[in-house]
């Protein structure tokens, strides 16, 4: 059992609430029993700790464990994960341009996953995927979500032979009801305040908009991902 908080592999496990350790290590952190649960379905791991030294865990202390999560309430159990290398494979796929806040990413991999869209792919400005805030926001779909960190504007370049490339235009787009491809979709969605930069819609093949009521301008991004990607997989 390990009761110090000044433990050596606790002290650097401890690390991984920072982005910057989990980029150098290529480990993060799950809390809890249902996501620990889903995550080892999926995940190489490192290390699980336990409060009650179950099975194939190392007993900790409840100060140990405090300092390893990021949570208010001291979890039971808590796991150290390896991140996998993700593919893109055929289908359609979610392209995200600086999404910032934690729970929309979580909300937008559980449409993702619930719309049968194969891949998430995030500009290399958005919100780190491996914060426990997205983890625990995506109920733990995202384990076994194929999401990709690229430079947005060589990507799409690159899918441009491949792909149907839409993004979203309230003035100038097709409603998504009426919307049809013969190609795979790859849909763009933007940052929380300021949308889709400029430069990356112009990459885009099409437009699209979701019909709304007047007096309403937009809608937050999670929700209008899960709209149009709901659309596109029922086509």
């Amino acid at each position: 059992m390990i009761e110090s908080v000044n433990n050596e592999r606790i002290k650097e496990f401890s690390k991984l609430n920072m982005k910057k350790y989990r980029d150098e290590t290529g480990m993060f952190i799950v809390e809890g029993e249902h996501l620990v649960e889903e995550a080892l379905k999926y995940m190489e791991v490192v290390e699980v700790f336990s409060l009650d030294g179950r099975e194939n865990t190392t007993q900790v202390s409840e100060s140990v464990m405090a300092k390893l999560s990021d949570l208010k309430s001291v979890p039971p159990i808590l796991a150290i994960l390896k991140k996998k290398e993700n593919t893109i494979p055929n289908g359609n796929i979610l392209v995200l341009d600086n999404i910032q806040d934690p729970g929309n990413l979580g909300t937008i991999i559980r449409s993702a996953k619930a719309f049968d869209f194969k891949a998430i792919i995030l500009s290399d400005d958005s919100v780190d995927e491996y914060n426990s805030k997205v983890i625990r926001a995506s109920e733990g779909m995202m384990f076994s979500t194929n999401i990709v960190r690229v430079n947005l504007n060589d990507f799409l370049l690159d899918i441009k032979n491949n792909y149907d490339i839409l993004t979203t235009d309230v003035n100038d787009g097709e409603n998504i009801s009426d919307f049809k491809s013969e190609f795979d979709i790859a849909l763009i969605m933007g940052n929380e305040g300021n949308g889709v930069r400029p430069e990356i819609a112009a990459l885009a093949d099409k437009k699209i908009y979701i019909p709304m009521s007047d007096g309403v301008e937009s809608l937050n991004v999670g929700v209008a991902a899960s709209i149009l990607m709901y659309e596109i997989n029922k086509k």
